[in-house]
């Protein structure tokens, strides 16, 4: 568990007596929502030689929240601005000191926001922080984030994927709900874009040949049936573990669109050379991996690439390891996973293999240093 922290809590408009002047202040103002209303508090801040840098408006249940960002006058204190905006009839829920820099429009700021945090995703939890002005941060695995808990609006929780969410609090103003969905909208484009490993990516085969890896979609039957059609019986077996000439056209779409998997394919030209299928498990964490290759192109580097890339496609989508069936006596699978900079176990009696995705694949953790 990591908490960004950050300086002391910003007072609050509760705590009684005068205060020294800040050079900014940021106040919420509870208000009708009616016409009128803001105008009444914009007269009174004046009279009060209040300068008002900044004006955001934040729909609440029963009202609006106006956030100001306000210079206000010497020797002004906060207690005095509190009392001249209860007498407008309005609530003035919240009061900090502020900076200039908070003037930035938060559209903007969100947008320069999300930028940093996918240039460098450790830094998640900082920008969501920033994004909701909040005094806290702190990373804790899902099944201890205890979304139910808001401590009466000042406290959040965002689910970042499976395993990790990030819970944030903040003292001087509750969170809106506004707010909370800016946030979310951030985290949903970050997840977005850590996970968007589904382009296609380019390989070079041991013999200078450049293949494409991209995923498999219907209207690739007929270069997946030639390819099928290229191999030898013997390459069939290996991969089906049952006699076959050809690949019956039934079979095509489930090859390229298994159920909830998905088919990755290396292509050469026109010519589809190599097939990878990636299949999630029950639980989520395994998912089934096979291969196959064109007689001609075995050996130069083509089910490296291509279970590499699987492993890719697996650990952006959460899982922790890989499976494969082979024969009995067969190590082709583990010799492969080992070019391919994978962790496999030593095959068992049956054949089966399973394979570690290595941390340098997985998605960082959110807020992790």
């Amino acid at each position: 568990m990591q908490a960004v922290d950050t300086p002391a809590p910003w007072p609050s408009a509760s705590v009684p007596g005068a205060e020294v002047t800040s050079a900014v202040w940021r106040l919420r103002i509870r208000m009708d929502d009616r016409p009128g209303m803001l105008a009444r508090i914009t007269i009174r801040m004046a009279d009060l030689e209040c300068n008002i840098l900044g004006l955001h408006v934040l729909p609440i249940p029963g009202g609006v929240l106006d956030e100001m960002i306000i210079r206000p006058a010497t020797g002004l204190t906060k207690e005095q601005l509190i009392h001249a905006i209860q007498g407008e009839g309005c609530e003035c829920s919240s009061i900090a000191d502020a900076d200039v820099r908070e003037l930035v429009d938060a559209s903007a700021a969100t947008l320069a926001a999300a930028s940093r945090a996918v240039d460098d995703p450790s830094r998640y939890a900082d920008v969501l922080r920033e994004v909701l002005s909040a005094d806290l941060v702190t990373v804790v695995p899902l099944a201890e984030a205890n979304p139910g808990r808001t401590e009466g609006g000042h406290r959040a929780v965002f689910a970042v994927d499976g395993h990790t969410a990030l819970v944030v609090r903040r003292r001087w103003a509750p969170f809106v709900q506004q707010e909370l969905a800016r946030a979310e909208a951030l985290l949903g484009l970050l997840s977005s874009v850590r996970a968007n490993v589904s382009s296609p990516s380019i390989a070079t085969c041991t013999d200078g040949s450049s293949l494409v890896l991209r995923l498999g979609k219907p209207g690739d039957a007929d270069a997946v049936f030639a390819l099928h059609d290229r191999c030898s019986m013997e390459t069939l077996f290996q991969r089906y573990h049952t006699g076959m000439r050809t690949m019956p056209r039934r079979w095509l779409h489930r090859l390229l669109m298994p159920p909830r998997g998905s088919s990755l394919l290396a292509v050469c030209g026109r010519e589809v050379v190599g097939l990878g299928q990636l299949i999630p498990g029950a639980t989520g964490e395994i998912a089934e991996i096979s291969l196959l290759v064109e007689d001609s192109w075995q050996r130069k580097g083509v089910g490296t690439a291509l279970l590499a890339r699987l492993a890719v496609l697996a650990a952006a989508r959460g899982h922790r390891k890989l499976m494969a069936v082979s024969l009995p006596g067969r190590d082709a699978i583990f010799r492969t996973a080992v070019r391919a900079g994978l962790a496999p176990e030593q095959p068992e009696e049956e054949g089966l293999v399973r394979i570690a995705i290595p941390s340098r694949l997985a998605p960082r953790v959110p807020g992790a240093r």
